[in-house]
């Protein structure tokens, strides 16, 4: 089944829809808020000082948002991350431990505390710690791809 989200040419960096989606499944399903109030798409792509990255849900999922700490981690721009499908995140040999993380968010709706080996543009290996990856539901209950964040990374 195919979503608004599978569309290439979306521009999700200061949509409100998708920052609702975003942070509204995030609260949801972790919890915890994503954002304070006043705290909008802008802020959130621009200014927010941790990660944020989102994929779709194709047969091999594509990203559909990685805000500017994202960008800057990955050392992609918004058209290459969203063109990149996110399984190439991780080095060959890492895939299986992404994917497992990945069906457990499938399964258990989140998952707090994550880790593991993650690849830049560059080549450029580096850890990623204390992630959280979460499926983006709407209020429908459809799942519309998976999001992550975390606070910082350190080269490997």
């Amino acid at each position: 089944m195919t979503s608004i989200y599978d569309n290439h040419a979306l521009d999700l960096t200061r949509d409100p829809e998708f920052f609702s989606l975003l942070t509204g499944s995030y609260q949801r399903l972790v919890g915890r808020r994503l954002a304070e109030d006043g705290q909008g798409p802008g802020w959130l792509y621009h200014d927010a000082p941790f990660v944020v990255l989102a994929h779709n849900t194709l047969p091999d999922p594509r990203f559909i948002y990685a805000n500017r700490t994202a960008q800057n981690c990955f050392e992609y721009g918004w058209d290459e991350f969203t063109s990149l499908p996110s399984r190439l995140s991780a080095e060959q040999p890492d895939r299986a431990e992404r994917q497992r993380l990945l069906d457990s968010v499938t399964r258990d709706g989140f998952v707090e505390n994550g880790r593991g080996v993650r690849i830049a543009k560059s080549g450029r290996r580096f850890w990623i710690e204390n992630v959280t990856v979460w499926q983006l539901i709407d209020e429908t209950g459809k799942r519309l791809g998976q999001a992550a964040t975390f606070p910082s990374w350190r080269d490997a």
